[in-house]
């Protein structure tokens, strides 16, 4: 393993830690700008970055153990240096504890003063022999605490959770989230069917198997060569979607021939989905306040095989100066929420996301839902999801919205489901997924259907 990988994670750790971007933003820019890395060090690269990241608290604890000054004081370059070297020795197996300490005092010789690079060889060093003994809350006098270090969580969440969940699924929670989860893509119906793309891909990847909710879905691991690289996806045979975003889709359940808004597009998972379940027949309008993502998408609808899609760069913060058409069918609605869902694919939302900043996203939720309702046709219906379980984005914006919008109500017999998703929808039609439940991401959607008469 090249000392290039470490560098490269330790440049993506930093420039992660201005919160100016995002993990994926971040990874993506940095990766172009150093397109001389081999698969191998891209690996392990994702490895080390991904790796601190999940296990960010419990590492901090035992710097924080055996350093002379106090974490919050070490430099955030030289601690990220730390937490590199302690996720190799505790973690990776397959790297030597001497390569692990060698090459971040190589990396902290880059950046810091000799005293520095002493410091991090010595503490590291002491951590290599004594890191068992490390003592950790005790789980009989702080529970909340004693799981927030061993699992690697901010106390804030695991508290939160805890009192509502309880300690035991709390744990497993968190226990699901920290596992490393599959690749999971959806089949492009456009182009091929799931059973055919399956038998494409059983020789390029490792464990693939079927999606269980999902009637187009496919989960794998360690594919052969990188995702893009692949024949069937040149081709647009898949995309790659968490089983929970593909439900979202199968909520909504376009219709060929439809006039349909994906209201957050982003850079098109779910617009891809809902043009291959209108069978490419209708209209769809891909709507997003980015620029930079609606310009990503155009070119993946044309990689899919899809020409009905139509990009809009529009605020949903601000009211409509000028309606795109006078009423759609149906409208989907991915909010920009917490993330905490998703947390097994975007580690760094448990160090970034804080308990104040729930409610912020809780108002601009409602706001996109208020600015939307006016565009869903008499008995069309609108589809709220977000990537989290947090109730005040989930039951406690769609209460309020059915208050003020008394022409919509709750559709609580989706017909987009297959047999063995409806198990996800509740007596109230609320869909809930979770990763300790049902081996996927965590989401909440609702289908609200517009009455003829308000």
């Amino acid at each position: 393993m090249s000392l290039d990988a470490r560098h490269t994670a330790l440049h993506i750790l930093n420039t992660l830690g201005k919160g100016r971007y995002t993990l994926d933003r971040v990874i993506e820019d940095i990766f172009k700008k150093n397109n001389h890395l081999s698969k191998r060090d891209r690996g392990f690269t994702n490895a080390l970055v991904f790796g601190v990241l999940r296990w960010r608290g419990r590492l901090d604890w035992i710097i924080d153990y055996f350093s002379k000054t106090p974490i919050g004081g070490i430099d955030p370059g030289v601690l990220n240096i730390l937490r590199l070297g302690l996720f190799q020795i505790l973690f990776l197996s397959r790297v030597p504890v001497s390569a692990a300490v060698n090459t971040s005092v190589e990396l902290a010789k880059t950046i810091a003063s000799a005293w520095v690079v002493r410091y991090v060889n010595g503490l590291l060093r002491n951590a290599v022999r004594n890191y068992k003994k490390v003592p950790f809350p005790d789980h009989t006098k702080d529970p909340v605490k004693a799981l927030a270090v061993s699992t690697s969580f901010p106390e804030w969440l695991i508290k939160r959770w805890c009192s509502r969940f309880g300690y035991a699924e709390t744990e497993a929670l968190c226990h699901s989230i920290n596992t490393v989860p599959p690749i999971t893509i959806r089949a492009n119906t456009l182009k091929t069917t799931r059973d055919n793309l399956s038998n494409c891909l059983e020789k390029k990847v490792e464990q693939i198997e079927r999606t269980s909710y999902s009637r187009v879905g496919l989960r794998f691991f360690n594919p052969a060569v990188p995702i893009h690289q692949i024949t069937e996806f040149k081709n647009g045979g898949f995309q790659v979607q968490d089983e929970a975003a593909q439900l979202v889709t199968q909520l909504l359940n376009p219709m060929p021939g439809e006039t349909i808004l994906d209201a957050c597009a982003g850079r098109g998972g779910k617009t891809g989905h809902i043009a291959q379940m209108m069978k490419n027949q209708g209209r769809v309008y891909a709507m997003d306040k980015d620029e930079r993502k609606l310009i990503q998408l155009e070119p993946e609808m044309e990689r899919l095989g899809i020409s009905i899609v139509t990009t809009l760069n529009h605020d949903l913060y601000k009211a409509f100066e000028r309606k795109p058409v006078d009423a759609f069918d149906r409208i989907l609605l991915d909010a920009p929420c917490s993330g905490l869902g998703v947390l097994r694919r975007n580690p760094d939302t448990k160090w970034s996301m804080t308990r104040e900043k729930i409610p912020h996203c809780k108002k601009r939720q409602q706001k996109f839902l208020d600015n939307l309702a006016h565009l869903v046709k008499p008995m069309g219906c609108m589809v709220y999801a977000v990537c989290s379980f947090e109730p005040e984005e989930n039951q406690e914006v769609i209460k309020p919205f059915l208050n003020n919008h008394s022409d919509f109500v709750i559709e609580t017999h989706p017909g987009g489901f297959a047999d063995k998703a409806r198990s996800l929808v509740s007596e109230s039609g609320y869909v809930r997924t979770s990763p300790h439940l049902n081996n996927m991401d965590g989401f909440f959607s609702v289908c609200l259907r517009k009455t003829v008469c308000r």
